[in-house]
């Protein structure tokens, strides 16, 4: 994944007594909630350094822009997704196939956690990308390459194991599903219910090219 240097330029270190990579972990949890919930082009540093009681000095001494800040918090939150996706499509409990209504189960379980606040950050910054930095969109394709990749090499296992079609392009159903399911997000977050992602998985599983 390209990374944008986020070496501290400016800033002073934090005088909280907390370790300084809890502060910087701290941080990088806050702005996730805050863009997750507003978006970036929306999201002031202001208040994300209120709620955990940061000051903006401090806050330059790990991050020298807000544009370095909003790679971190990307990044953060594409390896932990990719794990999380990746713990769903690898259970061997159910055929390839199915695997992915794990992640949808999950995906359900965590809308409704937070009230239907939070979608995917990255889809959130997709729908704003002509109001981010520029180096923001490859990051974004990047991370949704990757999430597609991981889905076709599943779909593909399903093909090996006779549960898909052999004609099937396991990898334009990958990247299709990622377009839908973002889609699905949105609505679910509008409706403030999780039935549109089970409707778009239904719909999905059911228009699978099987044997």
């Amino acid at each position: 994944m390209e990374h944008i240097n986020t070496k501290p330029r400016r800033g002073r270190p934090p005088k909280h007594a907390r370790d300084n990579q809890d502060t910087k972990a701290i941080l990088i949890r806050s702005g996730l909630e805050q863009l997750t919930e507003t978006g970036f082009a929306a999201s002031g540093i202001d208040i994300i350094l209120k709620k955990v009681g940061v000051p903006k000095g401090s806050f330059y001494y790990y991050f020298s822009s807000k544009e370095a800040f909003g790679t971190a918090v990307i990044e953060n939150y594409a390896s932990f997704f990719m794990y999380q996706l990746d713990r769903c499509l690898s259970d061997e409990s159910l055929p390839a196939i199915d695997r992915l209504s794990i992640f949808v189960a999950s995906a359900k379980q965590g809308m409704a956690k937070f009230n239907y606040k939070r979608g995917c950050l990255i889809g959130n910054l997709g729908q704003e990308v002509d109001l981010l930095p520029e180096s923001f969109r490859p990051l974004l394709t990047q991370i949704f390459v990757s999430w597609q990749n991981r889905l076709a090499q599943c779909l593909q296992q399903a093909q090996h194991d006779g549960q898909l079609s052999f004609n099937a392009d396991c990898n334009k159903l990958a990247e299709i599903f990622w377009v839908g399911w973002e889609g699905a997000v949105s609505r679910a977050k509008l409706v403030e219910s999780d039935q549109p992602l089970q409707d778009f998985y239904d719909f999905y599983q059911a228009g699978l090219p099987k044997n």
